[in-house]
């Protein structure tokens, strides 16, 4: 079921984006301003300066890809599992699939889907950082006034490349942590189903949210280094590559830069991915 595959992952995306996109939003900021004490006090200041509408920037564009990006997350995965083991997603919970076969269809997703990913995270970023309120009359317009400007101004001014600067490691935080986080998925469901069976609606929500933390505890790291050289070029040039990115960063504000927005992440993690899992495999199996 190629096909149904590429639809679920689409449908099941999109109900997680709506789910954690205000997460997403105070994370990214962290992430790339130094202005906020922790979490609470960057959301109150989203919320005074901004309304609630500060907690959703940048979300349509997301919304209109999604329909690419976790489709082919899912679609990939689902398909490469099957030319290595020659099993449909139905039969897999009869018939498991190794973890190794697991890892390597997770990692082949994660690698495509960053590619398809790259430009609309991009602009989802800077339209995240976007810190003006909402526009009152007579008041200057914001940089970006939304994601179709925001691309026409990168392209612009920055060049085709410019809408895939981070793309090296975004490519470097999906490939291995969709690995992760599909073997977490699928071992936590086979460790608590009867052998044969389907796994319960609440096994599904409790191992999906479980692989979103595990995937996220691991990604973050790069995660942070991703959203810092999307920045990189808004005004100048700062950072000459991921690696330089990495050692700067460290060098003026220590270890401890890598795990910002871990806590958030995570929090975010477990229903997004919990609701995601769950629309998934409800929709295959109604298809099916």
């Amino acid at each position: 079921m190629p096909v149904e595959e590429f639809v679920a992952g689409w449908i099941s995306g999109a109900l997680g984006l709506v789910l954690g996109h205000p997460f997403d939003t105070v994370k990214v900021r962290l992430q790339t301003q130094t202005t906020y004490r922790g979490i609470i006090d960057c959301m109150v200041k989203i919320y005074r300066h901004e309304s609630l509408l500060g907690f959703f920037k940048g979300m349509s564009f997301p919304i209109a890809s999604i329909a690419v990006v976790n489709s082919v997350l899912f679609g990939v995965y689902s398909n490469t599992l099957l030319l290595l083991t020659a099993t449909s997603h139905q039969e897999r919970w009869a018939q498991p699939p190794s973890y190794m076969h697991i890892f390597l269809a997770g990692c082949t997703g994660g690698f495509l889907q960053a590619y398809c990913l790259a430009p609309f995270d991009l602009i989802k970023v800077r339209l995240q950082n976007q810190t003006e309120p909402v526009a009152q009359p007579g008041s200057p317009p914001p940089q970006y006034q939304g994601p179709v400007h925001c691309a026409a101004s990168i392209f612009r001014e920055e060049g085709y490349r410019g809408l895939f600067r981070g793309a090296w490691a975004l490519m470097l935080r999906d490939t291995p942590t969709m690995g992760i986080y599909f073997i977490t998925y699928e071992g936590l469901c086979h460790q608590y189903t009867p052998e044969g069976q389907n796994p319960s609606s609440a096994t599904v929500l409790v191992a999906g949210g479980f692989a979103g933390i595990a995937s996220w505890v691991a990604a973050t790291p790069l995660d942070v280094i991703k959203s810092r050289m999307q920045m990189d070029g808004l005004r100048r040039r700062v950072y000459q590559g991921v690696l330089d990115c990495m050692v700067s960063s460290v060098r003026q504000e220590g270890l401890g830069v890598f795990f910002r927005g871990v806590t958030i992440n995570s929090a975010r993690a477990f229903p997004v991915n919990a609701v995601t899992f769950l629309s998934y495999e409800y929709l295959l199996r109604w298809w099916g």
